[in-house]
């Protein structure tokens, strides 16, 4: 179907036509690690410069794994001729969130270090990909992560003359009300460890409902690898929203 949309965003260099994913994606990397190393800054972190560096070490390692791992599960077909370039080529956040989550829970375990090292990350991640979906947005349907047609208000044509759901859209919009979310809790005495879990469990959430308004393909039981990345993380922290929704809930009867 023939499109007046201005997507896939792109630039021209040396006569060649690229996607400003690319930069976006680069930004994102370098932004978001400016961000930690300001945020360190006038912290007391119980973990030492080393240990703190074989843990950034795990998680990029399991985020690596792990990006590549889910992103190839979201398509099935390909594990029949899976090449080095596929498994290259593919990646995804929920991916690499949750590889480098266990990458970062087996090197604490190596490293001995037995308390929660999250929480300092959590803003870092979430501006990081706040500029990372901005890049995947300016893509439009030349990247994966558009929605199903619809006859919402929120539809977009995102380059092939159909009316989707601009998903990245709606995941910018959560990542801020996230953002805000944090900041409303920043001088909260909560556990140590507390806010990664809750980004994790909120953020899994999202992308757990919001799947099932993208083109996905099955893995196991009309489920795709997005999904069961999330359910995974549910098990995974089983206690800590046990607990969280015990606290919501007292609190509300008290306030009720």
């Amino acid at each position: 179907m023939k499109s007046n949309s201005p997507f896939p965003f792109q630039f021209e260099l040396f006569g060649n036509q690229y996607h400003y994913h690319y930069i976006f994606e680069t930004l994102a990397f370098i932004i978001g690690v400016r961000v930690y190393y300001y945020l360190k800054k006038g912290i007391v972190d119980p973990i030492s410069d080393e240990n703190r560096l074989w843990i950034m070490l795990g998680a990029m390692l399991g985020a690596l794994i792990g990006s590549r791992v889910v992103a190839v599960l979201e398509t099935p077909e390909v594990l029949s001729h899976l090449s080095f370039s596929v498994l290259y080529q593919s990646k995804t956040i929920v991916g690499g969130l949750l590889g480098g989550l266990f990458g970062v829970e087996i090197i604490k375990k190596i490293i001995g270090v037995k308390i929660a090292s999250g929480d300092i990350y959590v803003v870092p991640i979430l501006v990081a990909l706040f500029i990372g979906r901005i890049g995947c947005f300016s893509m439009g349907i030349d990247e994966p992560t558009y929605g199903i047609p619809t006859t919402s208000f929120t539809g977009m044509d995102l380059g092939d003359g159909i009316m989707r759901h601009p998903i990245m859209l709606y995941e910018m919009i959560f990542l801020i009300a996230l953002y805000f979310l944090f900041r409303s809790v920043k001088n909260r005495n909560l556990i140590n460890g507390d806010r990664f879990k809750l980004f994790m469990v909120l953020y899994f959430l999202f992308r757990f409902l919001i799947e099932f308004i993208k083109p996905y393909q099955s893995l196991l039981l009309n489920l795709s690898s997005i999904h069961w990345s999330a359910l995974l993380i549910f098990v995974y922290y089983y206690k800590f929203i046990i607990r969280i929704s015990k606290s919501i809930f007292i609190k509300n009867q008290k306030h009720g």
